[in-house]
């Protein structure tokens, strides 16, 4: 189901002549109406009158968090406080939080963003939405109300926490789509098989699924325990929350909605933009934002953009799953490592869980790495030689994955930590100081 076929199967000159009009007046917008912005482009050389095609966009500064922390709190609205209907926020867990602020269009568009998403799960006014996204000032939850209200669906509010609430409303309810992230979806899945449920007992045909990063392997575990089609979205708080972009059907890519978000792929060392298919940092402008419009952010994360045609139908530019994240790779041992790639080789084991953890050490002058990994309880053993024989195999995989050697530790079922939102995956004990 395409929800609007006007914005999602525009042709790409169409499309780039609109998005031109839409980047000009918010270039114009912030320079008039956010001080941050005209010192910031003055301080570069630019003024909104140098943007005449979409190939000047490179002349624009890129916008950081560290430039967004700074604002802290509404030192980047481009209206009063008094048109301001909603606010979110980042945890601040790494330092200042970034807040994001919504007028009721920017409400609206984002509903429109994220019914779209929807619709590419097969979601419509008939769906029960089992919401399990966190509401509060997390945008998770708040955003997939939002499109489940615009397109007449049922929500059901459940927030996370609670699991075994959860899953009692899921069987009662008849819930038919799941949101949240892809850890706690895992855990549900496992909770149910606990409980003796198989896919076929519940009411799930998908799932959409976001907020931290996940693979192919987890995908392909998530379909078979739950039974569903498993849907990658992705959005950010400082852009406007989830629904940036989703995958539809063909699951090759997420679709970006480019009538509202205009996105490049840059070289993280040298900021040039990169060709399609090249793989880099996503650099993401709202362009049609009211309340806090956001130009050339630079979101760390590691992707790709295609422009080849979907069999969907869809002519929006798709960007590849999210593969790291370029403030988050780990540098060991001189090699740079992905916990994804971690993730990847682990799930390719039968006989291990998707919960783990990466445990980065520096005891003396060598880094080390510890993954520890939960096996399936069909497979726990007490006898030590099996286990060591295991951990063997498990690393070789790894290493093969990551180019360095690390130590595997085999450890019980459910004794890892479970997230009720992202997961942990990595704890880094060094001391850089």
């Amino acid at each position: 189901m395409i929800w609007n076929e006007n914005a999602e199967c525009m042709g790409r000159e169409e499309k780039e002549e609109m998005q031109l009009a839409l980047f000009q007046q918010q270039v114009k917008r912030v320079y008039e109406n956010v001080p941050f912005y005209k010192k910031k482009f003055d301080d570069a050389g630019f003024h909104p009158d140098d943007l005449k095609t979409l190939e000047d966009v490179n002349k624009i500064p890129f916008t950081t968090k560290d430039d967004l922390r700074q604002a802290y709190p509404f030192g980047l609205f481009a209206v009063s406080e008094d048109d301001i209907v909603e606010i979110h926020s980042t945890s601040g867990t790494t330092g200042t939080p970034v807040v994001s602020g919504y007028t009721q269009k920017d409400i609206d568009i984002w509903g429109e963003c994220t019914a779209r998403a929807i619709a590419m799960a097969d979601g419509g006014k008939h769906s029960k939405i089992h919401n399990s996204y966190g509401y509060g000032l997390f945008t998770g939850g708040f955003g997939i109300d939002h499109g489940a209200k615009a397109m007449g669906a049922t929500v059901i509010p459940m927030s996370s926490g609670n699991t075994a609430r959860q899953l009692k409303i899921m069987e009662d309810f008849q819930s038919d789509i799941l949101t949240c992230t892809p850890s706690y979806a895992m855990y549900l899945a496992e909770s149910l098989e606990k409980e003796g449920f198989g896919p076929d007992e519940i009411s799930l045909h998908a799932g959409i699924f976001g907020a931290e990063m996940w693979t192919e392997e987890m995908r392909q575990s998530l379909e078979s325990k739950l039974g569903i089609t498993a849907h990658n979205i992705y959005g950010l708080t400082e852009i406007i929350g989830p629904g940036v972009a989703t995958e539809c059907k063909e699951q090759c890519g997420l679709h970006i909605q480019e009538d509202h978000f205009f996105a490049e792929i840059i070289d993280p060392k040298t900021l040039e933009n990169l060709e399609d298919g090249e793989t880099g940092e996503l650099v993401l402008t709202t362009l049609t934002r009211e309340g806090m419009p956001v130009i050339r952010f630079r979101t760390k994360d590691v992707t790709a953009l295609r422009r080849e045609k979907c069999d969907c139908g869809r002519t929006t530019v798709r960007m590849d799953r999210i593969t790291g994240r370029t403030d988050d790779m780990l540098k060991i041992k001189g090699v740079m490592v992905y916990p994804s790639q971690i993730e990847a080789a682990i799930l390719q084991i039968e006989g291990l869980t998707a919960n783990y953890q990466i445990h980065v050490s520096r005891p003396k002058t060598l880094d080390e790495i510890e993954v520890k990994v939960e096996t399936s309880p069909e497979v726990f053993s007490d006898e030590m030689k099996k286990i060591e024989e295991f951990e063997r195999r498990i690393a070789r995989k790894i290493q093969s994955a990551i180019g360095i050697s690390v130590d595997v530790t085999l450890v019980e079922p459910e004794s890892l930590p479970r997230s009720e939102g992202k997961a942990i995956r990595v704890i880094d004990e060094r001391n850089f100081d």
